[in-house]
């Protein structure tokens, strides 16, 4: 039985990247270095390694199921982290929806199932 994951992005910055997260998203930094870093929201952690290359984070996304969409998006918005195209919408593969970009261009999207 598979029962959790932590999805482990890129960053060109990991200090950098962890305090983002602390700032902009309300994750908490239970680990960082100059080379690899871990944060955790509630049941999430997003783990960080580092890259030198920016083709990485911006090629990169993970998707994080939620169970208040639309509270998420009222905070993120008023952290000005949400994707010009990543609004807050119903998807016809029955999620409602809306994505960010962290600072290194990593795309993470919430989502919760439409009931």
């Amino acid at each position: 039985m598979l029962t959790r994951s932590h999805p482990v992005l890129a960053s060109l910055n990991v200090p950098k990247t962890v305090e983002f997260y602390e700032e902009k998203l309300n994750f908490k930094s239970t680990w960082k270095d100059e080379n690899y870093g871990i944060v955790v929201r509630d049941n999430i952690a997003i783990h960080f390694w580092h890259c030198n290359d920016k083709i990485f984070p911006e090629n990169t996304s993970c998707y994080i199921e939620v169970t208040d969409v639309d509270g998420l998006y009222q905070e993120m918005t008023k952290a000005g982290v949400v994707h010009p195209n990543g609004p807050l919408k119903d998807q016809p593969h029955g999620m409602r929806e809306f994505a960010i970009l962290d600072l290194d261009g990593n795309l993470i999207k919430f989502g919760q199932e439409i009931t």
